[in-house]
């Protein structure tokens, strides 16, 4: 059902993204990368929402520093990821090229924004500092605790597992105290539960969150 297209960013940087739409879409979806890149998980995530009805596009936010990186979930893809997401990208230039996505998508009328992982706190940037954004959904954030202080201009849902070694419980309370009128879901499972390729998947916590977060693209995107 997906292809590779190519988006523009303000200044000009052109970088991919995997895209897959229904024949009339009720709404656009981005879907922001964990940091192993657009891999098969993150397309097949954006075939998902194609298939819930949604304009849904994943942006290839590495391609600033390496075009088109697709890492498996090994302890070393794990350790080249982090380093391209938090030693190599400059957060300025990703919520510009997210910007571009979000700008793609709004073609279909609203925008709702999931992030997974490291896309988890940019979903939560992205509903604080984009345009166009109204509705996001993130998944176990790591950073999220920290950027607390910042508003958001949408509502926004959060996914949390209660196993999470990167994510303490400590850091989920201290985002719950601070936005207590964000949806905070905590899960009996580890970090990544949603990625079935990964071996914290946890199918009923997975289901559960995509429900919610489908539900809750459905009342502010509709």
């Amino acid at each position: 059902m997906g292809s590779s297209i190519r988006l523009r960013s303000a200044d000009g940087f052109e970088f991919g993204a995997w895209h897959a739409a229904p024949s009339r879409p009720k709404a656009g979806v981005v879907v922001i990368q964990e940091i192993f890149g657009v891999n098969g998980h993150i397309r097949e995530v954006v075939e998902g929402y194609a298939q819930a009805g949604y304009a849904a596009l994943a942006p290839q936010i590495f391609d600033r520093v390496e075009a088109n990186v697709e890492l498996g979930y090994t302890e070393a893809d794990m350790g080249r990821g982090m380093e391209l997401a938090l030693q190599k990208l400059q957060m300025q230039n990703t919520l510009t090229d997210l910007q571009a996505a979000v700008d793609h998508a709004a073609a279909q009328g609203r925008v709702g924004v999931v992030g997974y992982c490291f896309g988890g706190l940019l979903a939560w940037l992205a509903a604080c500092e984009l345009k166009g954004v109204a509705a996001a959904s993130s998944y176990y954030g790591g950073g999220v605790a920290g950027e607390a202080g910042r508003s958001p201009n949408c509502p926004v849902i959060m996914h949390f597992g209660e196993l999470d070694a990167f994510i303490p419980l400590a850091d989920v309370d201290k985002v719950k105290a601070a936005h207590p009128d964000v949806p905070v879901h905590v899960y009996p499972a580890d970090h990544g539960f949603n990625c079935d390729h990964r071996a914290s998947y946890h199918a009923p916590s997975a289901a559960l969150a995509r429900r919610r977060t489908l539900d809750f693209f459905q009342e502010h995107l509709a």
